[in-house]
């Protein structure tokens, strides 16, 4: 009898989920609110925000826009790549 019960606890511990923690991307280590910079705020809160659930169609239309953004440096990395192979290959030969 005891043995069923320390498997069932086993088994109830087994199944718990953990809850998913949504990632921090509001806290600081150093506040970058300095008099100087050119962002300086002196109205500035030092209160969290309020964070805005995004769909799933605006998820995805940010992920095509950063591929997008990358997409010129990727290119150029891909042809000068061609061309030093190029390059190598008419030396070489």
């Amino acid at each position: 009898m005891a043995e069923k019960q320390n498997k069932n606890k086993k088994e109830k511990k087994i199944k718990k989920k953990r809850p998913i923690q949504e990632l921090d991307t509001e806290t600081t280590f150093a506040d970058m609110n300095v008099e100087g910079f050119k962002w300086y705020n002196p109205n500035k809160k030092k209160g969290r925000t309020q964070v805005e659930k995004l769909s799933r169609k605006e998820y995805w239309a940010l992920v095509r826009g950063a591929y997008r953004a990358m997409l010129p440096l990727i290119a150029c990395m891909l042809i000068s790549g061609a061309l030093v192979v190029l390059l190598a290959y008419l030396w070489l030969s």
